[in-house]
């Protein structure tokens, strides 16, 4: 006999499901207060972080686009709590998992947080809950890691409980796309989690899409970030043919970008960041190998995109040696630690890369960062020094030798950049007009 979703649908539909976040990070805390203000829905937040628990129980963000605002409406109206209590996941009738899943130093799906979670929650399992993964990941991973996982529970997956996959599809500092406006991708192990699923996200979502499975929404997740990595390997490879060339790729993208239709605009850049883009296209690689297939245009760009901090460091050395000043020993800035411009997210920069790599060549390195005041401790980067942002003025710029644009952040003044800075590496195309001291990379 299948689930019987009368239940958990009716919960749904009068507002009295309990939603319980596992993980309070940039997915996970928006998409809590997205139920809490949409559907007055009750929701508990889980995090190990107890530092993120404690913020949120005093109404402060800890997330700079994430307003404290929302945070404390929601508590006041009663319907959000947070615990790092995780005996307490029986409470909540659908559990939603937004945990990271990096890549190993192989380049290998890292899945030690959904595994560690799915044990968690196996132990507290309860007839009649849902469990969804948020959290970006290869095709099988709902329907087999996860559902075995939670099975250790005694209960089976499709009679006792309800599984499904719908990815996230944040864009941090994203002004016109919030978590509510942006279609929900939904996928479940079967139909009855797929239909549950969808109502439960109906409530507090504009729109919400179902596939035919959970593996078809993995897969739409990992379609959407490959095609944006092939896109930005395309036009770091034209940079550089480009650049040979002396044509400036800035000023190729502004022209292709008049054509209304059959051109979608991509950047080059430093190098891949964020959590989704430099991770996802090697999920799908590692994936296809169990069926003997090579995914050779994947891997080529990923290639072309993991050489570009390389290709910065040389074009910095290049242009201190025409200087007759060596990298070793010289003194220079990274502007910039976010991986995209105007956020606090650090994850996956390419800044770290640029920071390691001068390192290595016996440069002196400092960063400015008008929103990470201090470099955190990085998963993929875990021997880097700790630093803390220096403040950008005339006489600042004055000591270092060179300085290099890894993330564009509106808060930075540019024009003082270009006026006081020796040399000036732009890999955001920041600058436009030609002048002695900015070299494009």
């Amino acid at each position: 006999m299948g689930f019987d979703t009368t239940t958990l649908l009716g919960k749904i539909s009068d507002r009295s499901v309990h939603v319980g976040v596992i993980g309070l990070g940039y997915v996970g805390l928006p998409l809590a207060l997205t139920f809490v203000e949409n559907a007055r829905v009750r929701v508990t937040g889980f995090d190990v972080d107890q530092h993120k628990i404690d913020a949120i129980e005093r109404g402060e963000t800890y997330i700079m686009h994430f307003a404290a605002a929302r945070l404390r409406a929601a508590l006041a109206l009663k319907l959000l709590d947070a615990t790092s209590n995780f005996e307490r996941l029986r409470e909540p009738d659908a559990l939603l998992i937004a945990v990271p899943t990096p890549l190993t130093p192989q380049r290998e799906p890292d899945m030690t947080y959904v595994e560690g979670t799915a044990r968690e929650i196996s132990k507290c399992l309860r007839k009649g809950q849902m469990v969804i993964l948020e959290s970006t990941t290869y095709p099988g991973t709902t329907d087999e890691l996860l559902r075995s996982v939670l099975e250790r529970s005694g209960l089976k997956c499709g009679t006792d409980f309800l599984l499904a996959f719908s990815p996230e599809r944040e864009d941090p500092g994203n002004k016109h796309y919030s978590t509510a406006k942006i279609p929900k991708i939904v996928g479940g192990v079967d139909a009855a989690s797929t239909e549950v699923a969808a109502a439960l996200y109906s409530v507090a979502l504009d729109k919400v899409v179902t596939v035919s499975s959970a593996r078809a929404a993995e897969a739409t997740k990992l379609t959407e970030n490959i095609f944006r990595a092939v896109n930005v390997a395309l036009v770091n490879e034209l940079k550089v043919i480009y650049e040979k060339m002396g044509i400036d790729i800035w000023d190729v993208l502004d022209a292709a970008s008049t054509k209304p239709f059959g051109f979608m605009r991509f950047n080059p850049g430093p190098g891949l960041g964020g959590h989704c883009i430099p991770l996802d296209p090697f999920y799908l690689t590692w994936k296809a190998r169990e069926y003997g297939i090579s995914t050779r245009f994947i891997e080529l760009a990923g290639e072309i995109n993991v050489s570009m901090p390389r290709y910065v460091i040389e074009k910095l050395r290049d242009a201190l040696n025409e200087r007759k000043m060596p990298l070793n020993g010289s003194k220079v800035l990274i502007i910039g630690l976010a991986y995209k411009k105007d956020i606090d997210d650090p994850r996956e920069s390419p800044a770290f890369e640029l920071i390691e790599l001068l390192l290595e060549h016996k440069a002196v390195v400092a960063y400015h960062d008008p929103h990470i005041p201090t470099a955190p401790a990085m998963r993929s980067w875990p021997e880097l020094p700790p630093m803390k942002s220096v403040c950008l003025s005339s006489e600042s710029l004055l000591r270092f030798d060179a300085v290099v644009i890894a993330t564009d952040h509106t808060a930075v003044d540019w024009e003082l950049v270009s006026r006081q800075a020796a040399l000036v590496i732009d890999t955001r195309g920041v600058y436009r007009t030609p002048a002695p001291n900015i070299v494009k990379a």
